[in-house]
């Protein structure tokens, strides 16, 4: 009998549980693309780190330097705009899960992802394209982030279509945007000239010129 109510509460509650997990507002985040030119690929190559399998978002994958805003980040900024805030998130995230540091000046805005509705975990995510001049020098934590590697866009897309490794949608995407470009200078005319990249199309989550980017 107690198998029984219990039941029937589990079925009651799901509609209640599904509109729950539909309605979780995504947190706002920050995505930085290193790119360097190199001799060895004769073109670009972007820096990919490797999430530790034991976390929950993205466990075991393939990404760009990025991480959710926080709350010092809005404090450092004047009127705490959200786009002000996440160029300080994406430095930030830079320097402690890649040892880099960077300078929000470098950074290029060309996309917003919104992970889709009724996901256990959402963010509202700024990417960056970051060009690197200067010779960097890599250092992961060995917790968070167990590896890293500098490849070029068209290698990554091509290991993750045979499955050597996993990329998450957005991280593919912004690979195929930057994979026809040979070099920095290029890179920088196209994506700074090229429209935002904002997904999904229309997200209410991206209010540009009301969050404090003015393109």
């Amino acid at each position: 009998m107690v198998l029984v109510k219990i039941l029937v509460i589990i079925v009651v509650s799901f509609p209640k549980m599904r509109n729950f997990m539909s309605e979780i507002l995504p947190v706002p985040a920050a995505t930085v693309v290193l790119v360097r030119e190199s001799k060895q690929d004769s073109g670009l190559q972007v820096l990919l780190l490797q999430r530790n399998s034991r976390l929950v978002f993205h466990g075991g994958h393939w990404v760009f330097p990025g991480g959710r805003i926080d709350e010092a980040d809005y404090d450092k900024t004047e009127g705490g705009l959200e786009y002000l805030a996440a160029k300080k998130a994406a430095v930030r995230e830079t320097r402690e899960e890649a040892g880099l540091e960077i300078n929000e000046d470098q950074l290029i805005h060309t996309a917003h992802w919104t992970t889709p509705p009724k996901m256990p975990r959402r963010f509202s995510t700024w990417f960056f394209v970051c060009p690197l001049v200067k010779p960097a020098s890599v250092a992961v934590d060995n917790d968070e982030i167990l590896d890293f590697r500098w490849i070029a866009p068209q290698a990554a897309i091509a290991d993750a279509k045979a499955e050597k490794w996993v990329l998450p949608r957005p991280t593919m995407t912004t690979l195929s945007d930057i994979a026809d470009y040979g070099s920095l200078k290029g890179l920088i005319s196209g994506v700074t000239s090229a429209k935002i990249r904002v997904f999904p199309e229309g997200s209410e989550f991206y209010r540009p010129s009301e969050m404090g980017y003015l393109a």
